[in-house]
């Protein structure tokens, strides 16, 4: 990723946790913590600007710890319902011969079923 993003991309050891968000514009967490039945995502957002786009690849919950502490904060926050919904399309294509559109009525498909 460093080489297809340049110096813009930081890479840090967990240990450095305190200390990675400082200057930060984007947060994602790629884990599974933070899903039901597993441990919350935690990590101080202490020095993370309101600015910042804070994304959590899970999406049940919809709304993890670390989405409403960013959330609360005043950061802009994503959640994994749509990497689900993208990864869900190419399968559904290959099943029933189109690819579905996802979009804001895809998604309040999903969430009222």
């Amino acid at each position: 990723m460093r080489v297809d993003f340049g110096a813009k991309l930081t890479v840090y050891d967990w240990v450095q946790a305190p200390n990675m968000l400082e200057g930060a514009a984007t947060v994602i967490n790629t884990t599974s913590l933070g899903m039901s039945g597993k441990s919350d995502f935690r990590v101080p957002l202490d020095a993370l600007e309101k600015t910042a786009l804070v994304t959590d690849l899970v999406y049940n919950p919809l709304k993890t710890h670390l989405l409403i502490e960013a959330e609360s904060k005043g950061c802009t926050v994503v959640d994994g319902l749509g990497m689900l919904l993208h990864q869900a399309a190419p399968g559904f294509e290959r099943w029933f011969g189109h690819r579905p559109e996802v979009d804001e009525a895809t998604r309040c498909a999903v969430l009222s079923a």
